[in-house]
């Protein structure tokens, strides 16, 4: 060994003692605290406190990411069950994995609902096991309640009380769940804390479709956001409010909402994102224009990654925006599947099939002065007098600015003017005001 790598050894040796030496000496001193290398005895005594499987339910909850929340999975499983269209064998299988989710979540008061609407049959053994296993696990809750507030912090006591109330979600139990989540927003300082509560009680007006609830719900996250909040809950709260009007049939602002979060979704407990493209794809194309949807929906990278994945979807969307309408009705019959099966669209479907109807007619009609209606018919691949009925119907109420030439078999189009309405409407309005000032200086001069 040379010289000189001797005193690089001999350096190295000399600064490692002196590192030593000086964090001993800082621990000695103080300098170094010692509570950030091991937890603190109440976080410790809280751990303990959280069994192991009620830390498990506890995070299930909660949801992680990619991951849909277990009751909303249920939801959509008892939609299943009781939906028309659905196979009898496929009700079978269906019926099993409620089942099972039930009885893993000691869903008793649901149980008992689900029995008393026929939809399980009701084994009053599993419900008797339930209920013990409910009130012995009440029971554990409401001691480490009592115990948080006499030996613990303020977070410690709320922690207890939230994971009362995610209890009661877990087993169906609405009224108590909101009720104890009162309870836990009132223990609730932060503010991102209170709106993870509300995000707690709008999966559960989802889950039993109560738009009241929900509405209020979003109401209190909106006022909640005025006092400060961060941009990851308001994005969340973004889809939120989209799956609500898309539920009550506003698919403008659904449409809007969902687009504006599409970058930056993060709400996999509600649906995953192969869902939420479906939904902004099909609430967009009701309610975009042609130039809109282009730049929206037709071109964005966040869809174009996902489109491919859904049935009939990709299809859908570029034959109605390419004009290819044979293959726009052909995948028009696949999403309609679809949609019946979905729990949030199936109460619009009727409504949806016109406005698409409207969309792609208005588009194709948009090009013409007048066409014969053989060629429309054909252009779409159905028979004249589908067509003929199709737009009579529509002509009639108010969506088509057409009007059909039947002896000629010809649709002849009379687009409305919006300069010229809105000036005709001017000249109206602009009359009416001048009768109602000759009145009044009648009045007056007696």
């Amino acid at each position: 060994m040379t010289t000189i790598n001797r005193l690089r050894v001999k350096i190295a040796r000399d600064s490692n003692r002196t590192t030593f030496k000086e964090e001993g000496d800082k621990v000695k001193l103080g300098l170094i605290n010692m509570n950030r290398l091991s937890p603190s005895a109440s976080q410790v005594r809280r751990n303990s406190n959280l069994s192991d499987q009620q830390r498990e339910k506890t995070e299930a909850m909660e949801g992680t990411e990619g991951t849909q929340q277990t009751h909303l999975v249920l939801a959509n499983k008892l939609f299943l069950l009781t939906h028309s269209d659905v196979d009898d064998i496929e009700k079978v299988r269906l019926r099993d994995e409620v089942m099972s989710t039930v009885v893993a979540d000691d869903m008793a008061p649901l149980y008992e609902t689900l029995a008393a609407s026929s939809v399980l049959e009701l084994d009053q053994k599993v419900l008797d096991s339930m209920r013990a296993k409910i009130a012995e696990e009440l029971k554990k809750l409401d001691e480490k309640i009592a115990d948080a507030e006499e030996n613990l912090g303020e977070s410690e006591v709320r922690e207890a009380h939230l994971a009362k109330s995610l209890f009661y979600i877990r087993i169906g139990d609405k009224e108590k769940a909101l009720e104890q989540l009162k309870v836990t927003e009132g223990k609730t300082v932060a503010v991102g804390q209170r709106m993870d509560l509300v995000f707690y009680t709008l999966q559960m007006g989802f889950f039993y479709m109560d738009f009241d609830l929900i509405s209020r719900s979003i109401d209190k996250a909106k006022n909640l956001f005025e006092e400060g909040g961060d941009w990851e809950r308001k994005n969340r709260l973004k889809v939120y409010e989209g799956l609500y009007c898309m539920s009550t049939r506003n698919f403008k602002k659904a449409a809007d909402l969902f687009l504006d979060s599409i970058s930056t979704f993060t709400t996999y407990e509600i649906f995953p994102y192969d869902t939420f493209i479906f939904y902004t794809v099909l609430a967009s194309i009701i309610s975009l224009d042609r130039v809109s949807l282009k730049q929206k929906v037709v071109d964005a990278p966040e869809i174009l990654t996902v489109i491919g994945k859904i049935p009939y979807l990709s299809e859908f969307l570029n034959s109605l925006y390419d004009c290819q309408y044979k293959s726009f009705f052909s995948a028009f019959a696949g999403i309609t599947e679809h949609i019946k099966l979905d729990r949030y669209l199936h109460p619009h479907f009727r409504y949806y099939m016109r406005e698409v109807r409207t969309v792609v007619y208005s588009q194709f009609l948009e090009s013409y002065k007048s066409i014969t209606i053989e060629a429309m018919a054909k252009a779409f691949g159905v028979t004249v007098d589908f067509i003929d009925l199709e737009l009579s119907r529509f002509i009639a109420a108010g969506k088509l600015h057409c009007k059909i030439d039947k002896v000629a078999g010809v649709l002849e189009t009379n687009r409305p003017d919006a300069k010229n309405a809105l000036y005709q409407a001017t000249i109206k309005q602009g009359d009416f005001l001048l009768n109602r000032i000759q009145k009044l200086s009648r009045v007056i001069d007696l």
